[in-house]
Parts: C-alpha cells; sequence; structure tokens
C-alpha cells in the first residue's frame, strides 16, 4: 500500500492543490466580510439548473449593493446545490439559502444597506428578499408576473432573467407557499438543518447544480 508520503512524492502540487482547493472555498463562503468585491456595472450570471438553464443579468445602476452581494455569491458558489424552497404560482420563486447550514449560519445577519428602488418587479426581474430595513443577505426572488406593489415596500430589483424564463416558469410548484401559512419548507428548519431537511421532506423541490459569472 502506497503512503501519504510516497503520494507526495509522485505528484506533490497536484495533491497539496487538491487538499487546498475545498478548504479554501468554504473558508470564502464562511466569511461574509471577506467576500466585498465591487461587480462590473452589467454582468451575466448563468444559473444551470435541475430543470435547464437560465441566465440573470445584473444592473449595478438599478441596486449597486444587491448587484454586488449577488455577484459575489455567485462568484463564490454559494448558491451551488441550493433549493428553490418557495415556489408560488402566480407571484414568485425564491431562493438563496445555502444547503449547509455551517455556511448560511455565517450570512444569516451579513445585512447590506438598503438600495433605493428604481427598477420595478415586473416579470423577470430579480430581487432580494427582506425582513425590514437594511436586511437583505442571501436570499432572492425572481417575480412571475408583474408584482408593482412590491415597489413601495422597498423591494429593489437589481436584475433581470435575459434567457430560459421558461425554464424558471417550470421549476416545480406543488408544495406551494412556504410553512406556517402554507405546506411548503419552513425556513427556520431549512437555516437549521439545510438540505439533509430538504431532500428528506421536501423531495420533488429542483435546485441549482452550478451557478457562474459568465465570461
Amino acid at each position: 500500500m502506497k503512503t501519504f508520503t510516497s503520494l507526495l512524492k509522485l505528484a506533490p502540487a497536484l495533491l497539496v492543490a487538491a487538499l487546498a482547493t475545498p478548504v479554501f472555498a468554504q473558508g470564502n463562503l464562511a466569511n461574509p466580510a471577506a467576500l466585498k468585491e465591487t461587480a462590473p456595472e452589467v454582468y451575466k450570471a448563468r444559473f444551470e439548473t435541475s430543470k435547464g438553464v437560465f441566465v440573470i443579468e445584473a444592473r449595478r445602476e438599478w441596486a449597486p449593493a444587491g448587484a454586488d452581494r449577488f455577484y459575489n455569491l455567485v462568484k463564490n458558489g454559494f448558491f451551488d446545490n441550493a433549493r428553490f424552497f418557495r415556489v408560488v404560482t402566480g407571484f414568485m420563486v425564491q431562493f438563496g439559502i445555502n444547503g449547509d447550514p455551517a455556511i448560511q449560519k455565517s450570512w444569516r445577519t451579513a445585512g447590506i444597506k438598503d438600495d433605493p428602488v428604481r427598477a420595478s418587479n415586473k416579470r423577470g426581474n430579480v430581487t432580494f428578499a427582506t425582513a425590514g430595513p437594511n436586511t437583505r443577505t442571501t436570499q432572492v426572488f425572481i417575480n412571475f408576473k408583474d408584482n408593482e406593489s412590491l415597489n413601495a415596500q422597498g423591494f429593489a430589483p437589481f436584475g433581470q432573467v435575459i434567457s430560459g424564463m421558461n425554464i424558471v416558469d417550470g421549476l416545480h410548484a406543488g408544495y406551494g407557499e412556504g410553512a406556517p401559512n402554507g405546506r411548503g419548507p419552513d425556513q427556520s428548519r431549512i437555516q437549521a438543518e439545510g438540505n439533509a431537511y430538504l431532500n428528506r421532506d421536501f423531495p420533488q423541490l429542483d435546485f441549482i447544480r452550478k451557478a457562474t459569472i459568465e465570461r
């Protein structure tokens, strides 16, 4: 049997890189303060999902703080393997809770300041969820229809789906609204238990295989 030492001698650079990369990536995601890169003025994010591919185009002129946060989350793999946990037909689809509770815990209080509402919550526009002033963290939603009533409530879109809206429309909506108002997932349990809870109790939820910034 080859020992660790002999393997290291055979391919030291390869082995060290393989061992180091996962730790580095997880370290980035567990430290929101380190992910503060300013996004390009306009950029595209490609989402490969269990239903197919859709692309979001983000614009800093619409909501700079929101566009920057989304850019950093996508670029560092935060959304990979995350579920579309709240899909309400005729309203919107919500995602953005990491499947690993240890990573998600780091982001629960990592709020960003509110952006003025410069674009409307029209069909296909993408917006951060909020629980009050300056509480946007990682959860975003895509409008299924024109939800202009959300504008006055301070929900500031930062981008729009420019291709694959049919994929978004087709995401599994069978569970409906989340608990306690519906029979869908309980957000507090997703935060605490991650994908283990969703896989067990809500196995039909669609999910993001990988999200990347398009070059």
